[in-house]
């Protein structure tokens, strides 16, 4: 098929759905005589049908989830072949003390029901220490590219349940809620950094993470050994965050006791 005649189409509810061969006739879908309309009330619960175990997992409010590489398993069977599945635009972190926000925007192409012509469908997404997992914070642009992969693969399929890899096992909201509260407070001049307000910076917590990790210390038990309960490690400030490093210093050396801190845990945060 010559460039002319290939179409490409970027998704829009407005397109129309029905694939054709090239003399105008309707191209049926695979499966013709069991797979419902595409995007009809019942092709959800069709679609949901094929994902096979290990590639749907439930979420604590006991509603689906899919893995990419079910999404893209089921998009071929269903659609057609994807000819292209790329990032179409990467913004990397730029964080210097941690993981930082990486976004990124990805693409597929599927030959649609292998008529021939080409639909294309594109979605965003971002990866950051706030919404993501720890053990994937150090990757956030691989990260973002796998779910933003999975939502342009939701899109379509046109299926409502959510990628595994966009969920994370924290507390997004919390952390949302206490960064914003953060962002919101006056600036501080290098003078000020460390007074006994300045908040604890990324470097100290990935610090202190390491370094529990090393000693195999469970991160959220070693917050709470003070008199004072931390519920969350952003509200620690810079100088007790350093108090906190000076001690661990000592547990790694063996002049401190680290009874009673259990295991470390990757997903503490």
């Amino acid at each position: 098929m010559s460039d002319e005649q290939e179409s490409i189409f970027i998704d829009n509810p407005s397109d129309p759905i029905v694939a054709s061969t090239e003399d105008g006739e309707p191209l049926e879908p695979r499966e013709s005589n069991t797979m419902p309309a595409y995007g009809s009330d019942e092709w959800d619960d069709f679609v949901m049908s094929k994902f096979k175990k290990g590639e749907v997992f439930s979420m604590p409010n006991g509603k689906p989830t899919v893995s990419c590489a079910g999404l893209r398993r089921v998009a071929e069977e269903l659609l057609g072949d994807i000819v292209v599945s790329r990032p179409s635009q990467v913004f990397p972190a730029m964080d210097a003390d941690g993981p930082g926000r990486a976004t990124v925007v990805f693409e597929v192409t599927i030959d649609w029901f292998n008529s021939g012509r080409m639909r294309t469908f594109s979605d965003v997404a971002d990866c950051w220490h706030g919404n993501t997992d720890d053990l994937f914070c150090a990757h956030p642009s691989a990260t973002a590219s796998t779910r933003a992969e999975g939502r342009a693969l939701r899109k379509a399929l046109r299926i409502k349940c959510l990628a595994a890899e966009e969920l994370a096992k924290k507390d997004v909201a919390s952390i949302v809620r206490m960064s914003v509260e953060t962002s919101k407070k006056p600036q501080t001049t290098l003078e000020d950094d460390w007074s006994g307000d300045a908040i604890i910076s990324s470097a100290q917590i990935n610090f202190i993470d390491r370094k529990c990790q090393q000693a195999d210390i469970d991160v959220q038990a070693f917050l709470n050994m003070g008199k004072d309960p931390i519920e969350n490690i952003n509200a620690v400030s810079k100088q007790t965050a350093l108090k906190m490093i000076e001690h661990l210093n000592r547990i790694q050396s063996g002049k401190g006791n680290k009874t009673g801190l259990g295991k470390y845990n990757p997903n503490w945060r």
